[in-house]
């Protein structure tokens, strides 16, 4: 009975979202904590936060599960995390705007809105995150100062299991839209963010040391990572998404601390890049502490102007302490790109700079075709310490 209530609650999120009228048996509909019910005001003034709270812990304590419902309207709330474990699957739905707060005093902590050790979590209702981080990102001096203040993330996940996030659009994270940690199998489909180019750090979605994570059908337009993968993330799957204006893909950076756990079994398939400033990227501290990176998969890519489309970056090196001139002790191999077309706006079209300590190995590049029309004549490629193959068209001409 509890996953055809997880299932339905699920379900009852695309009725909702699809504005669609279905039978369901009264027995099975889900027990529902409206937040007005609590005392939440749309007003844009009033702080919900303690409503909020108030509608989650009765619904994460009714047997069963119960489904808190947030109905139109804009709600302000402050920084809140929503607790777990509850005693039966639980919804979260959100039909009108959450709103975040302009006042300086919230904003240098890691979250907005957090949901912590949940299982069976269903987060959509097509509802929108106004994370207002126009007032916040003037803040963000990272790019000079190593030890710079954390702006907070829009919406993060932490040890949440057996979950679905859908229907939802962030708009102007002041940091990161989501951040996944430490979860396992859960699904975000049709997802919607979007933030300035030139926004600091807000990576659309960001993962770490979590598995099972399915990624699909959704459009980043932000000013950092669309999707960054880091450190223990196993059996990630990214398929049908559209990223742009921002930094493409990337996994990692990786190295840069003695408990990392390495990445496996990534697969990032059938998406399209507009306009980005790196494409399919992976980036290793240089110097960096020993790591792995390995199975690999980019395929069925499509590239619109983008900068650097394949990137292998070893020397990964934004801002001091680090070294670009030093050597990565992190192993990357069996990496394939396979159907990678369209145009780069940077004549190396492909970049593969590996470590000299530990070059690369088991690097596939098939059936590559990435033009490039500028002054400097047709795009080339860049081959460092690494051992691979070429299979198929290659353009540019491969280095392997």
């Amino acid at each position: 009975m509890v996953v055809s209530f997880f299932h339905l609650l699920s379900l009852l999120l695309s009725v909702a979202v699809a504005g669609a009228h279905r039978h369901v048996h009264r027995y099975l509909l889900p027990t529902t904590f409206n937040v007005l019910s609590y005392g939440a005001l749309p007003n844009r003034i009033t702080d919900n936060s303690k409503a909020f709270l108030r509608a989650w812990n009765d619904a994460c304590d009714h047997d069963g599960g119960g489904m808190v419902l947030i109905p139109d309207g804009t709600y302000m709330i402050s920084p809140v995390v929503f607790v777990g474990p509850c005693k039966g699957p639980i919804g979260f739905v959100i039909k009108g705007s959450l709103e975040a707060s302009n006042n300086p005093s919230q904003f240098f902590m890691d979250h907005w809105i957090g949901f912590k050790y949940v299982d069976q979590l269903t987060v959509g209702g097509g509802g929108y995150l106004l994370g207002h981080g126009g007032a916040a990102w003037h803040y963000n001096d990272c790019a000079t100062n190593h030890r710079c203040r954390t702006l907070p993330v829009t919406m993060r996940f932490d040890f949440v299991t057996n979950s679905k996030v859908s229907h939802i659009r962030s708009i102007n994270s002041k940091a990161a839209h989501f951040n996944l940690f430490a979860c396992q199998n859960l699904n975000m489909t049709n997802i919607r963010i979007s933030a300035p180019e030139n926004s600091p750090n807000t990576d659309g979605i960001h993962i770490g040391d979590s598995s099972q994570i399915m990624i699909r059908d959704s459009i980043i337009s932000t000013g950092d990572d669309c999707i960054s993968i880091l450190e223990g993330s196993r059996d990630i799957t990214v398929t049908g998404v559209h990223c742009g204006p921002g930094h493409g893909f990337s996994i990692g950076s990786l190295g840069g601390s003695h408990r990392e756990e390495s990445v496996t079994g990534i697969v990032i398939q059938n998406s399209t890049l507009l306009g980005t400033q790196n494409g399919l990227r992976i980036k290793t501290w240089a110097p960096s502490l020993p790591n792995l990176a390995s199975d690999i998969m980019f395929d069925d890519i499509i590239m619109v102007n983008v900068n650097n489309p394949i990137f292998i970056d070893q020397q990964y090196c934004p801002r001091p302490p680090c070294n670009a001139k030093a050597q990565s002790d992190v192993k990357i191999k069996n990496v394939t790109f396979r159907e990678v077309r369209g145009t780069s706006s940077s004549k190396v079209a492909v970049k593969i700079q590996c470590s000299k300590h530990v070059p690369c190995e088991g690097i596939n590049l098939v059936n590559i075709n990435l033009a490039y029309r500028g002054p400097e004549g047709l795009a080339e490629s860049s081959c460092w310490n690494v051992q691979g193959k070429s299979y198929g068209p290659q353009l540019p001409s491969g280095c392997l």
